[in-house]
């Protein structure tokens, strides 16, 4: 009996070798455990991110999209019959790869670009409605109204805010002065290409999508014309669609490594036929900064058609 009771002392607890075992498979479990909780924590950041974008992109071209459209507006209350309407300022406008300050008149300053030559574009409307602001149906891109008798302004255009990071803006005509609000941040390119007709007689498709700087040159061949005969012949009345293309990046970095990826705004065949030479529409996340390469990313783009001779 003594010899099974001092045999059953000797066997209590642990070895120095079973314990080691047992702390490193339990170690194991943790490090795995952990493992598992940092990637599904990273898998929720990154679907928050791209919940993110999603909402924001679709938002900024539920904004541009109704922009472009109220080009094409007419109060028929303000219509005036007795003289011609083509010798009106075009309704669209635009800049490439250009910024604006906030408080200059219309797209008159442009200042050098910002977040890979983004663009600009201006939309030029007219008000409804009695009043300073009218009857509501007519707003800006700021969401305030316009009245009859007013020329509305709705200005798209990427600038850096305070902490350096760019965003979208929409810049406005208030009663006393320009002024312009932020629609979303985080833009890397925001991008504008317009459909001419180029038919004669017009037929209301777009035979030729160009950016800002092609119109300007094919208006070059009016340089010195009266301003009536200009707004008359200029190209910018072709406009038949306006094609949008807007890159947005994340807040916070939810990709394991930098990304590699080619970003075409506009497709493989406008990238391929104008190469280099439209800066901004394609984008390649090795050339960005080492801060925004491991940041979600999502493109979004719209066309928005526009009814024949509504320029």
């Amino acid at each position: 009996m003594k010899h099974r009771r001092r045999l059953r002392l000797r066997q209590a607890g642990l070895t120095l070798v079973e314990m080691m075992v047992a702390m490193s498979i339990g170690l194991a479990v943790v490090l795995a455990a952990a493992r598992l909780l940092g990637l599904a924590n990273g898998a929720y950041a990154a679907q928050m991110e791209a919940a993110v974008l999603e909402d924001a992109g679709r938002y900024a071209l539920d904004i541009v999209g109704r922009a472009v459209r109220q080009a094409a507006h007419a109060d028929p209350l303000q219509l005036d019959l007795s003289g011609p309407v083509d010798v009106l300022p075009a309704r669209l406008a635009g800049l490439d790869a250009r910024s604006l300050g906030s408080t200059s008149s219309g797209i008159d300053i442009p200042l050098a670009a910002v977040a890979n030559g983004s663009d600009v574009l201006a939309v030029r409307f007219p008000g409804a409605g009695g009043g300073a602001s009218g009857d509501g149906s007519v707003v800006n891109c700021a969401g305030f109204a316009v009245g009859s008798g007013e020329e509305g302004w709705s200005i798209f255009y990427v600038a850096n805010n305070g902490a350096g990071e760019p965003e979208l803006r929409c810049k406005y005509r208030g009663a006393a002065n320009w002024s312009a609000d932020a629609v979303l941040a985080g833009v890397d390119s925001f991008q504008v290409l317009y459909g001419l007709d180029t038919d004669t007689p017009r037929d209301g498709a777009a035979n030729r999508y160009l950016n800002a700087d092609a119109i300007r040159a094919l208006d070059a061949a009016y340089a010195g014309l009266p301003a009536p005969e200009l707004n008359r012949r200029t190209w910018w009345k072709r406009v038949v669609s306006v094609r949008i293309g807007l890159l947005l990046h994340g807040t916070r970095a939810t990709r394991p490594a930098g990304g590699d990826g080619e970003f075409q705004l506009f497709g493989a065949v406008h990238a391929a036929s104008l190469g280099d030479g439209d800066l901004g529409t394609v984008v390649r996340e090795d050339a960005l900064p080492d801060s925004l390469r491991r940041r979600e990313r999502r493109l979004f783009t719209m066309t928005v058609a526009l009814p024949a001779g509504a320029l």
